[in-house]
């Protein structure tokens, strides 16, 4: 059975609360542009794995959405798409592709 785990006062939890470099976050920045949308959820997912805050799990999850549900728009979208359709697609894929590069790169700069 799981059980809880006390941590002695003073003890460091097993995480790092660390973001990775720049590098590495430019890196990570690149898989949704380079993917086109397609891994969208990679750099947050990265984040949230390394860091495990609960913004980052939500924003994992939002992420994944986006990315999830843009596949699914172009499975079920006609090739000659119009109007409501295509506005769904555009907005997608800005926010799998765009929007996952831009949190990959600016994450954590409000808390420095």
């Amino acid at each position: 059975m799981n059980q809880a785990v006390r941590l002695e006062k003073g003890a460091e939890s097993p995480r790092s609360m660390e973001l990775p470099g720049r590098p590495a976050r430019v890196g990570l920045a690149l898989v949704p542009l380079l993917s086109l949308g397609v891994l969208g959820f990679v750099p947050s997912l990265a984040l949230a794995l390394r860091r495990g805050t609960r913004s980052d799990w939500l924003a994992a999850l939002l992420f994944t959405a986006a990315s999830v549900g843009w596949c699914f728009q172009i499975a079920l979208t006609p090739e000659e798409t119009h109007g409501l359709a295509y506005l769904v697609d555009v907005v997608l894929l800005a926010a799998a592709t765009l929007g996952a590069a831009a949190h990959g790169l600016a994450a954590g700069r409000a808390g420095r």
